[in-house]
């Protein structure tokens, strides 16, 4: 049994809709950044697939290098925020999150 395209863009369009999914329901800030982080990865799924069918040029390899460099830097970037609002708010819910002041 050969596994085609079509197999790996289902099962990137499942983890998509898991981390969407995780994403709109959790209000746990950390949650919510790995929701995310499940996405970017998925899409990293989508981008190697294609590759791996077009493998006269190296773009879907390219691309999914840059999303995890974006990725490493929305991690960096949201994990200090999320300290930053623990310490001010002593929760990481997201709901609480709806004033920048104290």
């Amino acid at each position: 049994m050969q596994i085609e395209l079509g197999h790996f863009l289902a099962l990137s369009a499942t983890i998509f809709g898991i981390g969407a999914i995780g994403f709109l329901v959790r209000r746990n800030v950390l949650v919510q950044l790995m929701s995310i982080e499940l996405m970017l990865n998925s899409v990293n799924l989508t981008f190697v697939a294609f590759n791996r069918y077009a493998p006269q040029n190296h773009l879907g390899q390219l691309f999914a290098f840059f999303v995890i460099a974006v990725a490493a830097a929305e991690a960096a970037v949201g994990l200090a925020i999320v300290l930053s609002f623990f310490r001010l708010r002593k929760t990481v819910h997201s709901d609480r999150a709806d004033t920048l002041k104290n």
